[in-house]
Parts: structure tokens; C-alpha cells; sequence
């Protein structure tokens, strides 16, 4: 089995008869009070040099979360997404617990992501994999 994420001009694939796929978790907000802040501020600069310090270290997937107190997801993720794919062109992971922040995303983002944070409980497979 395979699976294949792409952005608008690269494609990763992911499987066992593949190589390894390097997926860049730099640009979550979980313990960095610097990008806690600048998320908070709308300053998107950070996620944008993460993006490209990643890219540049050999990434082939780029996660991008942006869930931290005192930000608004659903309008936020897709600005970040925005950010990051006119920074880099590799394939993003989508990472939200919120289903409305991740349709948002979705929207904005051309290609074929990885979509994270959803739990195998069924309230939120009945929410996420509809997007899917």
C-alpha cells in the first residue's frame, strides 16, 4: 500500500517499498513561546523561515500547526498554509484537532496533503474523514 502526498509540483510517496520520508514538525507551537506569540500577533515571518530552514535541511513533508491558546484556527491554518506554500514547494501535513480549521486548509492548499490529529474516536473520524 501506498500513499501519495503532493504539492503542486512534487509528490511524495509513502510505503514500505519506498525510502524514508522525512516529515518537518518545526512549525507547531507546542513549548515555543516565540512562535506562540508571533501566531498570536498574526506575524506568519517564523512559519515562514521554518518552512524554508526545513526544506533546506532535506524535509519532504512540511507539518503545519498552528493550535495554541488565544489563536483562531480556522482562519489562522489556512493563512499558514498560504505562507508556507508560497515558501516552499513540498507537501504539507495538515495538523488540527478542529475539522472547521482543516476544510478551511483545505481550500487554500493545491495538491494532496497528509491530514493530522485525528483520533480514531468515532466523533472525529465522522467530522475529518469526510474532508479526506
Amino acid at each position: 500500500m501506498e500513499t501519495r502526498v503532493s504539492s503542486p509540483s512534487k509528490e511524495v510517496i509513502i510505503g514500505d517499498n519506498q525510502p524514508t520520508v522525512l516529515i518537518g514538525e518545526r512549525i507547531n507551537p507546542a513549548g515555543k513561546k516565540k512562535l506562540q506569540e508571533a501566531l498570536k500577533a498574526g506575524d506568519l515571518e517564523i512559519v515562514r523561515r521554518e518552512a524554508l530552514a526545513q526544506a533546506e535541511a532535506g524535509a519532504d513533508i512540511l507539518d503545519v500547526n498552528v493550535g495554541t491558546f488565544g489563536v483562531d484556527e480556522v482562519t489562522l491554518l489556512p493563512q499558514a498554509v498560504k505562507a508556507v506554500i508560497d515558501t516552499v514547494d513540498i507537501p504539507l501535513c495538515l495538523d488540527s484537532a478542529k475539522p472547521e480549521a482543516l476544510a478551511a486548509a483545505l481550500k487554500v492548499y493545491k495538491g494532496k496533503p497528509l491530514i493530522n490529529s485525528v483520533t480514531g474516536e468515532e466523533h472525529s473520524l465522522a467530522k475529518v474523514l469526510p474532508l479526506v
